[in-house]
């Protein structure tokens, strides 16, 4: 029988999940009749076992210097040691290696910055962990770097946000290998969502890091979060903070990054996810309660936003 020759490769205080998601993803669909079934393995430098993020031991199945392809996929796990793997030249350079003998290469969260140290991502679009985002972006000029979707795939390479992302993206892999039934089969085995579309946002607005430093900003993200019905044009939410509107514009594109016209409309749809996830409210209810003027302003925001639409949006999250 083929086998998909699948490398994981993992570093001393890379992330537990970052591994186990891949494995336990391709163990399921071997369980459920994958034809090339996948023979997967971990690979550390010198093949020693590893100490993860977490604390817990890990061993190895491969030292990486031994590894020899081709290889189905190569993928590189993320995690709190990925700064030295990136600047260790062995690491970096038997991943450039090998890459050249894979027909897919990946990574997972901060495993991005290994891939883009081995010059892997010069010229492509790729993404990490939501957080480091900014960093790898400086690091690396050569990368564009878009720190919203789950995972990028350009070309054979795939890049995928943090940790659980991880899932998403082997679903993906799995479903291009095997096709949409055994994906969908994999996804109800681990009661997981199938799969969440890569370019859906990795992250929600409401569970963001600590809301801004600057005062002003802050009461008027929670105005906005508690009026999303009311009028929130940037006029409107200037006075309410008593500044004028280029000020306030100053002031969010600092503090947050985009216009307070463009935060307003990211609050009401991460807020329509929310209802469509957990209610049955007709679409148009949904978007009267979030502050749209119709259901379609609603489906036009949400595809911008998640890349799909409300109503698919919907049924992903029942089939979970």
């Amino acid at each position: 029988m083929d086998r998909r020759r699948f490398v994981v490769v993992a570093y001393e205080a890379a992330e537990l999940l970052d591994i186990a998601c891949v494995t336990t993803t391709l163990e399921s669909a071997n369980w459920h009749g994958a034809l090339p079934y996948y023979e997967y393995r971990v690979a550390t430098p010198g093949g020693h076992p590893i100490t993860t993020g977490t604390a817990l031991r890990l061993d190895a199945q491969l030292a990486l210097e031994r590894v020899t392809g081709p290889l189905d996929t190569l993928l590189i796990s993320g995690g709190i040691g990925h700064e030295d793997a990136a600047a260790n030249p062995l690491v970096v350079a038997h991943v450039r290696r090998l890459a050249r003998e894979s027909r897919r290469v990946a990574s997972v969260c901060t495993g991005a910055y290994v891939l883009a140290a081995a010059g892997l991502l010069d010229g492509r679009r790729a993404t990490t962990h939501w957080k480091e985002a900014h960093v790898l972006a400086g690091r690396f000029p050569g990368v564009t770097v878009d720190p919203d979707p789950i995972f990028i795939r350009d070309g054979n390479v795939s890049t995928s946000a943090g940790i659980t992302a991880a899932l998403d993206l082997t679903l993906a892999f799995v479903e291009e290998d095997n096709g949409p039934e055994l994906a969908r089969t994999v996804a109800r085995n681990m009661v997981t969502y199938l799969q969440r579309p890569g370019n859906q946002a990795q992250m929600s607005m409401f569970v963001e890091p600590p809301s801004p430093a600057n005062s002003l900003v802050r009461r008027i993200v929670q105005h906005i979060s508690t009026h999303l019905r009311d009028d929130l044009a940037t006029a409107t939410l200037a006075a309410e903070a008593g500044v004028s509107e280029r000020h306030l514009t100053r002031l969010f594109l600092k503090h947050l990054g985009q216009t307070p016209g463009r935060y307003v409309r990211q609050a009401r749809t991460e807020a329509a996810a929310h209802l469509l996830a957990t209610t049955s409210l007709p679409m148009a209810a949904v978007a009267t309660r979030c502050g749209f003027n119709s259901a379609e302003t609603l489906r036009q925001a949400f595809i911008d936003r998640y890349g799909i639409s409300p109503s698919r949006y919907r049924l992903s999250q029942a089939a979970g």
